[in-house]
């Protein structure tokens, strides 16, 4: 197991600049995600720490070594790609020995490590299978058993669950997440899917555009998000965001004209936006207490999930998710009001995107 470290790290294709420089340390045995849309550098940066792609700038360190020349397979790093990446007319077993074999590691030393990691994964009774006949998440836990028998300083995974079915994806994450707990590798994870990301890292890196927005636990980007941009792609259904003005010290103005007091919020004549989460929405009943606002909202689409009801509204022409009862679905068409704390709301600067003021948790206490 190793640190890892990233010092100004730069990746440009020609005059395109596409990872701005971004400082990250990894600690011994860390599970980190990166997570961000399509195009945010976060596959770029998993490439250039494998050795994949060349760097343009800045440092990588594995343990307290210098690997920005080193080659790809003497960085003592696995790799777990998206597609798999069998060998077809190889058996599970020869498949995960075939890199041992390359570095001409003795046969029964190799014997033991794939019996031990297709014990670990599962995979005993299908050693002698083709990848043909497995399952897509079998032959997922086949490309981790490869990647483990070589018994690596540092796990990389590049969306290795984009494939799998929704199900599937659920009890890979449970595995990976009881794997990491039995191996304790450094392990440095990438996807879009911002479940996957919660679910699994110890910390999450949420990227955008070739920057770092935040790096904190989950709870912290979820509880306490750095930016406008955070608190829209962590979670979901994702936040709700009202514009609105600051017309007095603690006062916001939102588009509708209803006014709320949100202490801290900053002086009169920002323009800001209010941020609340789906949880935090609820239908207006009894009276209106002091610091709450109700927000008149038309119902438009209402989805029952089992265990609560998504109900997507309309309010001031922005659309607004409410989060509520199983048992409580507002007609489609109806006219509403939904209510909010506004201790509970996350407030943002409009020009620059980054937040003013949390919500009040016993997260941030």
């Amino acid at each position: 197991m190793a640190t890892v470290e990233f010092r100004n790290l730069v990746k440009r294709y020609g005059t395109i600049e596409i990872v701005h420089g971004i400082d990250l340390a990894i600690a011994d045995g860390e599970f980190i995600v990166l997570v961000g849309p399509s195009g945010c550098g976060k596959s770029t940066t998993l490439r250039m720490l494998a050795g994949l792609e060349d760097i343009s700038a800045g440092e990588i360190l594995i343990g307290a070594r210098n690997v920005n020349e080193v080659a790809p397979r003497d960085r003592d790093i696995a790799m777990v790609f998206q597609d798999y990446a069998l060998y077809p007319h190889l058996s599970v077993y020869d498949n995960m020995a075939f890199s041992l074999l390359y570095r001409k590691i003795p046969r029964k030393q190799i014997d033991a490590r794939v019996r031990e990691a297709a014990e670990i994964l599962g995979l005993t009774p299908y050693l002698s299978r083709r990848p043909r006949q497995l399952s897509g998440g079998q032959r997922q836990r086949v490309a981790m058993g490869r990647a483990i028998v070589r018994k690596p300083q540092v796990f990389l995974f590049d969306e290795p669950l984009s494939n799998l079915d929704a199900k599937l994806r659920g009890s890979m994450r449970v595995e990976m997440k009881k794997l990491h707990q039995r191996l304790g590798v450094t392990t440095v994870f990438v996807t879009h899917d911002q479940i996957e990301a919660m679910t699994l890292a110890d910390r999450v890196v949420v990227m955008n555009g070739g920057h770092i927005e935040q790096i904190g636990s989950p709870d912290e980007v979820y509880h306490a998000p750095a930016t406008l941009f955070v608190a829209g792609f962590i979670g979901a259904p994702t936040m709700n965001f009202l514009p609105a003005r600051l017309v007095g010290s603690d006062t916001l103005q939102l588009d509708g004209g209803e006014t709320v007091r949100r202490r801290g919020a900053g002086g009169a004549g920002n323009n800001v936006v209010f941020g609340i989460r789906p949880e935090d929405v609820d239908i207006a009943s009894g009276a209106l207490s002091a610091g709450w606002v109700d927000l008149p909202a038309t119902v438009e689409v209402v989805e029952p999930l089992g265990s609560d009801t998504l109900v997507f509204t309309n309010v001031f022409g922005t659309s607004m998710t409410a989060r509520l009862r199983p048992d409580h679905r507002p007609a489609p068409g109806s006219q509403v009001r939904l209510r909010v704390n506004a201790d509970r709301a996350h407030i943002f600067d409009a020009t620059t995107g980054k937040t003013i003021l949390n919500a009040v948790t016993s997260f941030n206490n």
